[in-house]
């Protein structure tokens, strides 16, 4: 008999248990942050704004040519090194098998 209530006594507590760093009350509903305000003014009237339309102004960049010569390098020689070596790897591994 005691052995029963003990047990009974022991589920209760472990069902009625919250724990304290559950919060208490949880808002399901679809929500986002609110628009950050960038300054005094409008914040897209400065020229040198992050998303101004004169963000790609190719003109200004300093070493242009430098930059612009390594990107397109960049750019071209991974266009080729990739299927060279997916295509050796598949060869190796269709070889191995």
């Amino acid at each position: 008999m005691a052995m029963k209530n003990g047990l009974r006594s022991c589920a209760s507590k472990l069902l009625n248990y919250t724990p304290s760093i559950a919060p208490k009350s949880v808002n399901r509903a679809i929500h986002s942050t609110s628009v950050k305000n960038m300054g005094g003014g409008h914040g897209h009237d400065e020229p040198y704004y992050l998303h101004a339309k004169h963000m790609y102004n190719l003109d200004r960049m300093t070493n242009q040519k430098l930059k612009m010569s390594l990107g397109v390098l960049a750019a071209f020689s991974i266009g080729v090194a990739v299927p060279i070596y997916a295509v050796v790897f598949q060869q190796k591994k269709t070889a191995s098998a």
